[in-house]
C-alpha cells in the first residue's frame, strides 16, 4: 500500500506593506520647497534684468538732467542737455534719416521675408537646406556682415559694380553716394536680419489648417486670393507683432552706419543711435547722449502703446 503524499499548503504571495499616504504637513513642506525653488530661479532672472537693464535705464534718465563726465562728480543741469541737443544741426538730420530708414525697412525688409516664407512653405524638396541658407546670415556676427557689405559696395573693385560692369550696366556709388547710401544700408540690414523673421513666418504658416486652402481652391480662389483671404487673416497676430518689433529694431539702427559709412556722406546716414554714440564717446558729453536716449525711449514707448491699443481694438471688433 502506497504512502499518500502529504498535502502542502499553497505558497502565499509576499505581502508588501502599503505605504501610508503622505501627511498634510509633508505635502505642505514639499509644496513650500517647490515654491522656494521656483522663486529662486525667478529672483535670479529679476536680478539680471535689474542690474543690466533697469538700472542702466534709470541711471540714463538721471544723467540726462546732469552735467556728467566720467571721473568727476555730476552736477544738476536741468533741461540744458535737452536744449543743447535740440539745437544741434545733426539732430534733425539724425531723426530724418532714422525715420526714413524705418520706412524703407518696412517697405523692403518686411515684405521680402513674408514672400520667402510663402515660397519655402510650398517647397516639397530640399526644404531644410533652403531654411539653413535663409538663416545663415543671422549666424554671421553683425560687424563681420557689415564689413563684407562694405567691400561689396566699394565703388572701385567692389563686387556690386563688377557685376554691373559685366552686365554692361551703369555703376553706382552705393554707400558713398548721398542719394543711395541709406538705401544701401537698408539692404544690408534686411539681408542680415531676415532669417529669423522667415522662420517665424514659416512656423505661423504651417499652423494654418490645410482645409481652409482646400475650401478656397474649391471656390476657385487663385494663389493671391488664397494668400489674401486665408494666409494673412490666419497669421495676422504674428504679422502685427513682427511689424512692431521691426519698427523698434530699425529705429535703433547703429552697426551698419557705424561700420560701413561712418554717418556719411554729408550726414546722409547719421541715425539717432549713431548720434548718441558720438555724444558719448567722441564729444565726451554723456548728458547729451542720455538726453537723446530719453527722447528715443519716449518716442518708442508712445508708439508701442498706441500701436498695441489700436491692434487690441481691431481684434475686439473683428
Amino acid at each position: 500500500m502506497t504512502k499518500t503524499a502529504e498535502r502542502r499548503p499553497p505558497a502565499r504571495a509576499a505581502v508588501h506593506p502599503v505605504p501610508a499616504p503622505p501627511r498634510a504637513a509633508d505635502r505642505r513642506r514639499r509644496r513650500l520647497i517647490d515654491q522656494v525653488r521656483a522663486y529662486g530661479f525667478l529672483l535670479g532672472g529679476l536680478l539680471c534684468f535689474a542690474l543690466f537693464s533697469w538700472y542702466p535705464a534709470i541711471r540714463a534718465v538721471v544723467i540726462a538732467f546732469q552735467t556728467y563726465t566720467p571721473g568727476s562728480p555730476p552736477e544738476w543741469a536741468g533741461t540744458a542737455n535737452f536744449t543743447r541737443v535740440l539745437h544741434d544741426p545733426e539732430f534733425a538730420a539724425a531723426w530724418r534719416n532714422t525715420l526714413t530708414f524705418t520706412l524703407l525697412a518696412l517697405l523692403i525688409g518686411f515684405a521680402i521675408p513674408f514672400v520667402l516664407a510663402l515660397v519655402l512653405n510650398e517647397l516639397r524638396h530640399a526644404r531644410a537646406f533652403f531654411r539653413v541658407v535663409v538663416y545663415l546670415p543671422v549666424m554671421i556676427p553683425p560687424v563681420v556682415s557689415a564689413l563684407l557689405w562694405k567691400w561689396f559696395y566699394d565703388p572701385g573693385a567692389g563686387l556690386a559694380n563688377e557685376a554691373l560692369r559685366f552686365l554692361h550696366l551703369p555703376t553706382s556709388n552705393w554707400s558713398n553716394g548721398t542719394d543711395t547710401a541709406l538705401v544701401s544700408l537698408v539692404i544690408v540690414a534686411t539681408w542680415a536680419n531676415m532669417g529669423g523673421t522667415v522662420l517665424i513666418y514659416l512656423a505661423a504658416l504651417q499652423s494654418v489648417p490645410g482645409e481652409l486652402y482646400e475650401a478656397a481652391e474649391l471656390d476657385g480662389a487663385n494663389l493671391l486670393q488664397r494668400v489674401r483671404h486665408v494666409t494673412v487673416p490666419q497669421t495676422r497676430f504674428v504679422i502685427l507683432m513682427l511689424m512692431l518689433l521691426q519698427i523698434i529694431a530699425t529705429m535703433q539702427v547703429f552697426t551698419e552706419p557705424f561700420v560701413i559709412t561712418g554717418g556719411g556722406p554729408e550726414n546722409a546716414t547719421v541715425t539717432v543711435l549713431y548720434l548718441i554714440y558720438k555724444y558719448a564717446f567722441l564729444y565726451n558729453d554723456f548728458g547729451g547722449a542720455c538726453a537723446l536716449s530719453v527722447m528715443l525711449l519716449l518716442l518708442l514707448g508712445a508708439f508701442s502703446a498706441v500701436y498695441l491699443r489700436l491692434t487690441r481694438s481691431e481684434e475686439g471688433t473683428a
